[in-house]
């Protein structure tokens, strides 16, 4: 046999049980993820709250008890998390928030959200729905956008030629 022959057959081995582990990694984390998931569903209340701030920080800087930064993994700590300080009946409280739900809070609003524990899963307006954030255009569609609107400007020039 050749070496060429040898050495594809080797990496083509190892790749193989690379995705053999890598599937079955991914089929615990997808269990554990769904377990999770369930908890939180078991343990929302829906509470009304009046949003003071919110904002993107790394967790140690949120202001979140002892127990959470204790509980979080070491490698998570210094991760950016979604932070919203709201106004629960008379308290003032920090909570986590989930990336989808982010961008419909409104800032010094009242807002009805589903909150389990510290974390914000779904938010509602009392009064209304909530405004839904302008999706930002990519790099590639403001360039399109420009340069169909110079052919324009430049089909124009020449009509009027």
């Amino acid at each position: 046999m050749s070496p060429f022959f040898i050495v594809s057959l080797v990496i083509l081995v190892i790749l193989v049980v690379a995705l053999i582990v890598l599937y079955f990694l991914g089929k615990r984390a997808q269990k554990k993820q769904q377990e999770q998931q369930e908890k939180i569903d078991a343990m929302a209340q829906t509470v009304s709250i009046l949003v003071i701030d919110k904002g993107r920080m790394k967790l140690k800087e949120a202001g979140f008890p002892s127990i959470v930064l204790e509980s979080t993994p070491k490698y998570l700590r210094r991760s950016k998390v979604y932070v919203v300080k709201a106004k629960v009946g008379p308290r003032i409280m920090t909570f986590m928030c989930d990336d989808k739900v982010f961008p419909l809070i409104p800032v010094k609003k009242e807002v009805k959200a589903t909150v389990s524990g510290i974390y914000i899963t779904a938010v509602r307006g009392v009064r209304g729905p909530l405004e839904a954030p302008k999706k930002k255009k990519g790099f590639l569609a403001r360039a399109k956008e420009s340069a169909k609107k110079a052919a324009m400007e430049n089909a124009s020039k020449s009509k009027k030629k």
